[in-house]
């Protein structure tokens, strides 16, 4: 299903509102009456007012306003399945998402860099499939290998470094969940693109990428960060309190480490990329890179054909509207015999 004019959903607001000013209405209108006359009265006065008729019509009016709105966001149906064949590889992407990459030494923060490097990579690509993967002192599946890069853009945008209780940077943790990833027997290329300052707590991570080498898998690593580096920032509502301080009380200093990252990468028959490069320029590297590789071919499933259903709530809005103007708010004798709100006694 697709939606073509999301924005009309803001006039549902009205209805609550509708509502509102129906009820300080009607409270007026009993406050102005008893004035006026009693309720006995009234009774006499206005036999066949109805009370359950205004509050019907509200309703009927409601359902109306809330198909025109539904009408004017065009709801659209995929009335056929169709089955693509692509061709393409299997890219992860691990992003490192320790405390480190807060830091600013790369404009605007490593970890914003990263995640503006992998969209960027992401829009380059046609019809590679990707999954994502954030680690810190463990690893954790964000998106697992899919066509989808709508959805894979979406879960970046949620990537951040509160994401896992678990700190410290284990890139080993991430290259070995990135093995199961890969659930194609016959896929011969897979790729795996680590974005990350090279901060590494753990010395497994080269085994580990030799072992994924074994399995077919090439790491790609990206350094995002200097050789200088920088302090890690400590926010609170996006401001600076202070800098993140060791046990003797002195500012931590976290730098790029640049030859971590470029072991991993000889060791998985990969290769190093430096991203303080720009965007557009580490995202054609990779794509160039991609191109090189044989491509493999899958299915893809998709809705096509998609067909305009404004029509069906027009249809019902203006049932609802003719429905309402036959309602008169004086009783019926059908309106008499189930004598809702006890109006007969």
């Amino acid at each position: 299903m697709q939606l073509e004019e999301k924005i009309w959903f803001w006039a549902l607001l009205s209805i609550p509102l509708i509502i509102t000013l129906f009820l300080i209405l009607q409270l007026w209108k009993r406050k102005v009456q008893q004035k006026f006359a009693s309720k006995t009265m009234l009774a006499k006065l206005s036999p066949n007012k109805s009370i359950f008729k205004p509050v019907l019509k509200l309703v009927v009016l409601s359902l109306a306003f809330a198909c025109f709105t539904i009408a004017l966001v065009n709801p659209k149906i995929g009335t056929k399945l169709e089955t693509i064949k692509r061709e393409g590889v299997d890219v992860v992407f691990a992003i490192d998402v320790s405390k480190s990459m807060l830091a600013e030494d790369i404009a605007p923060s490593r970890l914003k860099k990263a995640k503006q490097l992998v969209t960027e990579i992401v829009q380059n690509l046609t019809s590679d499939r990707i999954g994502i993967i954030a680690y810190a002192g463990k690893a954790f599946p964000q998106l697992p290998i899919t066509t989808d890069y709508s959805a894979a853009k979406l879960f970046l945008q949620n990537i951040n470094t509160d994401m896992l209780s678990s700190q410290g940077t284990a890139i080993d943790e991430a290259i070995q969940l990135a093995r199961t990833y890969y659930n194609d027997e016959d896929q011969t290329n897979r790729i795996l693109i680590i974005i990350s300052d090279g901060e590494d707590h753990n010395d497994a991570s080269t085994d580990i990428a030799q072992k994924a080498a074994e399995e077919g898998i090439k790491i790609f690593t990206i350094g995002v960060g200097n050789a200088k580096g920088g302090p890690i920032p400590l926010r609170k509502n996006g401001k600076i309190l202070s800098y993140k301080k060791d046990s003797k009380g002195e500012t931590v200093i976290t730098k790029l480490n640049e030859d971590t990252l470029k072991m991993i990468a000889n060791e998985a028959n990969g290769q190093y990329i430096n991203g303080q490069n720009t965007n557009a320029a580490v995202a054609n590297q990779i794509k160039t890179i991609l191109n090189k590789l044989d491509k493999k071919e899958f299915e893809a499933k998709q809705f096509s054909d998609f067909k305009d259903q404004f029509q069906w709530f027009l249809g019902l809005g203006l049932f609802f509207l003719l429905l309402d103007i036959f309602l008169l708010e004086q009783k019926t004798k059908w309106l008499k015999r189930l004598n809702l709100f006890n109006e007969n006694l």
